[in-house]
């Protein structure tokens, strides 16, 4: 019996790069500050501020914001809602290897 190749499975908010790697980060760590994510995933801030955007507009992460010393921290942490949508993607993505190591 085949499976059906499910690419069109594939999670598109988190399928890119630097929102795969937040929401990484996010399942391993639970919270990050906006400096460490930065830093985790070499990027500027403007690009990691979209994409996380992205990733809490869906509702997969949650943003906290304070101050520390007079100085703006933002925080993120990974929701249930995203843990769940982040196992499915890893779900998604091993039975399309496995899908393409029958062939």
């Amino acid at each position: 019996m085949t499976r059906s190749f499910a690419v069109n499975a594939i999670d598109t908010i988190i399928h890119g790069k630097l929102r795969l790697g937040a929401m990484a980060y996010l399942a391993s760590h639970r919270t990050a500050s906006f400096s460490d994510l930065k830093a985790a995933l070499e990027t500027s801030d403007g690009n990691l501020s979209i994409n996380m955007q992205k990733l809490e507009a869906a509702s997969y992460v949650s943003v906290t914001k304070s101050f520390s010393d007079r100085r703006p921290v933002t925080r993120y942490s990974i929701t249930e809602t995203g843990r769940a949508a982040f196992a499915r993607y890893l779900d998604v993505m091993s039975t399309l290897m496995g899908d393409e190591s029958e062939a």
